[in-house]
């Protein structure tokens, strides 16, 4: 017992002494007093990233599937004019999923249908667990009028623009 105690003594006398790491090269933060300047005239700034849950080009070589959806809310922004999203949280199937959501212009009775579902790659070998998600997804302004919103066939909220 006394051996094994005085190895491992041993072996964290010897961490302790390592040189510490330096860290990775990369871009410098900027400091409080960084000018900011603008793109040089004719270029354009890099697009804002799409949203990361509408469906890509490339999922129609994936497999489709379900996601579980515990909590549906609706968020009025405050802005002029009211910007609404849905807020969307639950679980996917694993680790392996992506969240997928395709969201429709409103019918003729003004229901805004939201499909959510997952995509995923067959040929992964994936552990099988539950993912917990949360998911904002913007569905935009509208006209005046009383909308509701249908996740998966389910009322999910209304709301007055």
């Amino acid at each position: 017992m006394r051996i094994l105690l005085f190895l491992l003594m041993i072996v964290l006398w010897t961490a302790s002494c390592a040189p510490a790491l330096e860290p990775a090269p990369g871009p410098t933060p900027l400091s409080p007093d960084s000018p900011v300047t603008s793109p040089p005239e004719g270029e354009t700034p890099a697009e804002p990233p799409s949203d990361p849950f509408a469906p890509q080009p490339g999922d129609v070589n994936l497999t489709r599937g379900n996601v579980f959806i515990q909590e549906m809310d609706i968020l009025i922004r405050e802005s002029f004019p009211p910007q609404i999203a849905l807020s969307l949280s639950g679980e996917l199937p694993t680790p392996c999923h992506q969240l997928r959501v395709q969201v429709s212009e409103p019918d003729a009775d003004n229901r805004i249908v939201v499909e959510a579902y997952t995509i995923v790659n067959p040929d992964l070998a994936c552990i099988q667990v539950v993912k917990p998600f949360s998911a904002n997804i913007t569905l935009g302004t509208f006209p005046s009028g009383h909308y509701s919103v249908w996740v998966n066939e389910e009322l999910a909220g209304e709301f007055d623009s």
